[in-house]
């Protein structure tokens, strides 16, 4: 190995996609995979144990997950660059990784070159996302977009911190069409939880 290798942490709870990211990684003689985890906290462990430069970190395991993780190792070890390889797609994740410190965020779909220029990327300073994220992120208003004129309503009527019952009253609607609106707003936004919606509400409704 040369003395600019980079010496990558793999950190994912399925041993196979490990296996095969290992496999692709030290096909190249700039990388050097140390360690592997299975979890934040063993993640954590290696990291202290192994020279590591940078976490290839997947998002969905046991325990702590891959957002949290993340923050954990922006805090312990700051130096260390993490770089999220997810197959999730949705802007609300990246938003929440980016925050958490992570340097990048590649779609476990996106042709194996992303990856490595991606590494490439982020150890030069920069931050990366996979193509189809960052066409995403050119156009933050888009998913808004979509939206009815009623739903827009609705929204507003959301951000006031209204209830269905009160939603329903002032746009004289049942409050089974006002659950239904607010399942397609989520819907349409890739929002989960009630209290995303409610934040988005207020950050945007008009």
């Amino acid at each position: 190995m040369t003395t600019n290798t980079i010496k990558i942490l793999l950190v994912d709870d399925h041993p196979l996609v490990r296996d095969g990211l290992r496999a692709r990684l030290e096909a190249m003689p700039q990388f050097e995979v140390v360690a592997e985890a299975g979890g934040a906290a063993e993640a954590l462990e290696q990291a202290a144990r192994h020279p590591v430069d940078l976490v290839l970190m997947d998002i969905n395991m046991r325990g702590a997950n891959g957002i949290e993780a993340t923050a954990q190792f922006r805090q312990a070890f700051p130096r260390i660059a993490v770089l999220i390889l997810s197959m999730h797609d949705k802007l609300e994740y990246v938003s929440q990784a980016i925050q958490a410190g992570a340097r990048g965020y590649v779609l476990k779909d996106a042709p194996g070159k992303d990856i490595v220029v991606a590494i490439e990327t982020v150890m030069s300073g920069g931050i990366y996302y996979s193509a189809a994220l960052a066409r995403q992120l050119a156009q933050p208003q888009s998913a808004d977009n979509q939206l009815t004129s009623r739903e827009h309503e609705v929204l507003r009527h959301i951000a006031n911190g209204e209830s269905n019952k009160q939603i329903a009253r002032a746009l004289d609607l049942s409050v089974r069409t006002v659950e239904t609106h607010r399942l397609n707003i989520k819907r349409k936004l890739g929002i989960e939880g009630q209290a995303e919606l409610i934040r988005f509400a207020v950050q945007n409704a008009q």
